[in-house]
């Protein structure tokens, strides 16, 4: 018989080379809204008159300008989403500094297409919820 030190077990205690849980569900939401942004920056970048652009807002931007940064973002988003399959620590800390600054970018872009931004700022939340969440679970 062994015995446990510490209360952990063996599966605990070894690595797992790939992510499970709300790392996958983490991953996957990543991919999804990295490639919601990078078709935004997109249609941004090549018919900037398609967004309707309201006045008197409080903040600002050329489209083109959104454009060229949700693009960079949604590319950044999806490879770190990629990255987090690997199931390693700094893909985690990675991705919920990429889905906050996916967070900001979205609110700032509320302007021009506010359903879609709420929709990716919920997806972004449930990201960094998920990565915050942690890898084990202890019952007791």
């Amino acid at each position: 018989m062994t015995s446990n030190v510490g209360g952990t077990s063996a599966a605990q205690t070894t690595g797992r080379p790939w992510a499970t849980g709300w790392t996958v569900f983490a991953a996957v939401m990543m991919i999804f809204g990295g490639t919601m942004a990078i078709f935004e920056g997109i249609a941004a970048i090549a018919k900037d008159d398609l967004l309707v652009v309201t006045r008197n807002y409080s903040f600002s931007m050329n489209t083109t300008g959104w454009g060229w940064i949700h693009l960079i973002l949604g590319v950044v988003l999806a490879l770190t989403g990629l990255a987090l399959f690997s199931g390693a620590t700094w893909a985690r800390v990675v991705g919920v500094a990429v889905a906050g600054l996916a967070m900001i970018a979205n609110f700032l872009w509320l302007p021009y297409y506010p359903f879609w931004a709420i929709i990716l700022i919920a997806i972004d939340a449930f990201v960094i919820w998920a990565l915050c969440a942690g890898t084990t679970r202890t019952t007791g």
